[in-house]
């Protein structure tokens, strides 16, 4: 074999040798690309769907307990009337909606909003005028049903809303970012709570129907 014939060998044979590392080199380079990206789509799906923003905000927020079933975890693991009661700062709501034999119709509906006033909220109102709705169970029945909404509502849905509850009256809502008032008057203070068959927002005003 002459000189130029053995360097022809020889490139072929280093050709032989590298063309396959080569082109396992790339298959490997486009899986790891693939497997690159799995994590990125994974990571930037929750904000596409908008996951990663429904979180419970506002600043009666951190009132809340960290743990336990009074917590943001444990309230999602209930269903509306019953989480709302392992909160104490919506006692008086749940007195009135055991006083309305409403705890079994809240528990059991299914994808509901509730405007939740606090205790406060109760307070405004005077004790004497209070003392006489908690008295009258149909007049008790329908402020509390006027803060039910049938549906999921999300914050971005109260940025201009217009609603039917379950009272069969329409409240209206009006906001933006993590500020937001129902009816003109009432704010939200802690606002996008999760329970098992709900959303809650809860309110610093009693709702009152037309």
């Amino acid at each position: 074999m002459n000189t130029q014939s053995y360097r022809r060998a020889a490139v072929a044979v280093t050709a032989a040798v590298l063309l396959p590392l080569g082109l396992s080199a790339c298959a490997g380079g486009g899986s790891n690309s693939e497997a690159a990206a799995a994590p990125d789509a994974a990571t930037s799906q929750p904000a596409s769907d908008g996951t990663t923003a429904d979180k419970p905000f506002g600043p009666a927020c951190a009132a809340v307990p960290k743990e336990g079933a009074g917590s943001f975890e444990g309230m999602a693991e209930d269903p509306v009337a019953t989480a709302a009661s392992n909160n104490p700062e919506l006692s008086t709501l749940v007195a009135a909606v055991k006083q309305a034999g409403l705890v079994d119709t809240l528990n059991n509906a299914e994808n509901i909003t509730v405007f939740a006033p606090t205790n406060d909220a109760f307070a405004k109102i005077p004790k004497a005028d209070l003392d006489k709705v908690l008295a009258d169970k149909e007049q008790l029945t329908k402020i509390l049903t006027y803060h039910v909404v049938g549906q999921k509502l999300t914050p971005q849905q109260l940025e201009n809303g217009s609603f039917e509850t379950l009272q069969k009256s329409t409240l209206t809502t009006s906001g933006s970012g993590e500020e937001y008032t129902v009816n003109d008057s009432s704010k939200v203070v802690c606002g996008n709570v999760p329970t098992a068959n709900a959303t809650v927002y809860i309110v610093d005003t009693v709702l009152m129907p037309k």
